[in-house]
Formats: C-alpha cells, structure tokens, sequence
C-alpha cells in the first residue's frame, strides 16, 4: 500500500500523526484531572512537542529534497523556521 509512497513522506506523516494523538491524549486527561493547575501544567507540556514536531518534519523534509535544492536555499528555510519560533515564544 505504500510502496509508491516516499520515505521522507511517511516519516513526515507518522511525525504529525504522532503529534495529533499526543494532543489528543492531553485533552483527555486534562478532562480527567478536572483540576485549572493540573490542566495548566499538561497544556504547558503540548508548548514543547509542537515546535519539535514542526522542526523534525522540517528536517525530515528538507533531507527528502536535499538533493534539489542549494544549501543556500536550506539555510534559507532554517533561518524561517528559527524566526517563525522565536517570534513564538518572545513577548
């Protein structure tokens, strides 16, 4: 079934499904804790997988066309995807 698929594609697909369940599973227990402090610490965990999540299929998929593109246009990319985090994360 997916053979015709590219590696970089289903490491790229399994990375984001991976994250979607791991979002899924939080929102469960922050129901089953039933707690504002407990939901607040869980919620605060997720800050940590989305940006490892969008950086891993990054590189997942910047190794996928390496062979396409210049390692100017690479730095390029990594460059973005450093200003799109920090403007994330500063105040």
């Amino acid at each position: 079934m997916f053979s015709f698929l590219e590696k970089a594609i289903i490491g790229m697909s399994l990375l984001r499904m991976l994250s979607g369940s791991i979002e899924i599973i939080v929102a469960f227990l922050i129901l089953k804790s039933n707690s504002i402090e407990k939901a607040l610490v869980l919620n605060t965990s997720l800050a940590l997988v989305g940006p490892i999540i969008l950086i891993l299929t990054t590189t997942i998929g910047l190794f996928g066309i390496a062979e396409k593109i210049s390692f100017a246009k690479i730095i390029w990319i990594f460059s973005g995807v450093a200003c799109i985090l920090y403007g994330i994360k500063s105040n």
